[in-house]
């Protein structure tokens, strides 16, 4: 097999030749003293894009989420969550196990949206009752990863602001994307996250850095944060190594998001026209395609496409019961998204394995 074609996620992007000379140059200090100028650089770099005052790098998006919602709630307060939220399904429930705080799960629709009429449900306890967990902070995601790849608008990021102000809690974006969503709005990336107390973001996945994510937000929260990034193990000595490519996704790879954007559009061109598939009904706005298996029409199961693809160079992941995801990201061209669409036509006119 000489070339995979690797649609699973954009965290398999790999550093530029950019970011491996920039990291073997870059000025180095210890980070937990604060003394790291490449990480000072990158976190004023990435404060700024993002218009808030402070900036804080840490190893990853789910520490980045937590140490926020640790920042914005005490033991035993309540962080309403999207129920298909990443930070409720993918994180292992760092927010309880760490900080004793309780998730409440809001259903989203279909475009990731959290009905702001439930949120303030969740909202209305009776702070006397000793049974109720209070809450603290409000999350929610854009775009949104398991709702397909879809950003929230600006005018319900400034409602569920506020309201999050309205009943005294704090306001979380979890924006692991937020550049293809500033993409996909005709925004800035500071316009999204203008009404948030904190927002994180990543440099890993479609920004192609190997290592790292941002919390931004006010001075004190950040200062908060940093003191549980070390509570966790988050505390990077060297880590200029890391800003380094940092600085050089937030430079020279922000603007060819347009091409994942535009290769997403081509895949899901190519996809709507092989027999057996079934498109989510909306095109891609970012770089993200979903489909599943229309089994009324081929024997093949999600199991059994997904493992025919794979064998001929074609790599695609389950997101949800039989909903298949496609992302694409600086590695993936437009011949790969060709190749794509030809080995899944090519899979669907052969009978599945299980059925030979």
């Amino acid at each position: 097999m000489s070339h995979i074609v690797e649609l699973r996620s954009d965290t398999f992007t790999l550093p530029t030749t950019r970011m491996l000379e920039a990291a073997g140059r870059a000025r180095l200090g210890d980070d937990v003293y604060g003394e790291d100028p490449t990480v000072a650089d990158l976190e004023q770099l990435a404060a700024k894009l993002l218009g808030k005052p402070a900036a804080c790098l840490m190893p990853s998006g789910t520490m980045a989420n937590l140490t926020a919602l640790l920042t914005h709630s005490p033991r035993g307060g309540k962080a309403i969550v999207g129920a298909e939220s990443d930070i409720y399904v993918y994180e292992a429930g760092g927010a309880s196990v760490f900080g004793g705080i309780v998730y409440e799960p809001v259903p989203a629709a279909a475009d990731g949206i959290l009905p702001l009429n439930v949120v303030a449900e969740a909202c209305e306890v009776d702070a006397d009752d000793p049974q109720f967990a209070l809450p603290a902070v409000l999350s929610v995601e854009t775009p949104h990863n398991r709702r397909g790849g879809i950003p929230l608008p600006l005018d319900y990021l400034a409602e569920a602001a506020a309201l999050a102000r309205r009943y005294g809690i704090a306001f979380h974006l979890d924006g692991a994307r937020i550049f293809n969503a500033a993409l996909a709005l005709g925004v800035s990336a500071a316009d999204i996250a203008a009404h948030a107390d904190t927002v994180q973001f990543c440099l890993s996945k479609g920004l192609s850095a190997p290592i790292g994510s941002i919390l931004a937000g006010d001075e004190v929260s950040i200062g908060t944060a940093r003191r549980y990034r070390k509570m966790l193990g988050g505390g990077m000595r060297q880590a200029g190594l890391i800003a380094a490519c940092g600085i050089v996704a937030l430079t020279e790879m922000l603007d060819r998001l347009a091409d994942d954007h535009a290769h997403a559009a081509r895949l899901a061109s190519g996809l709507a026209s092989v027999d057996g598939l079934l498109l989510d009904p909306e095109p891609p706005h970012t770089n993200m395609v979903f489909f599943s298996v229309d089994t009324e029409r081929t024997a093949h199961t999600t199991a059994s496409l997904l493992a025919g693809a794979d064998e001929r160079g074609v790599r695609l992941a389950e997101l949800g019961r039989d909903r298949i995801r496609a992302v694409t990201h600086s590695g993936v061209t437009a011949d790969d998204v060709d190749r794509a669409v030809e080995v899944l036509k090519e899979v669907l006119a052969a009978a599945p394995r299980a059925a030979r």
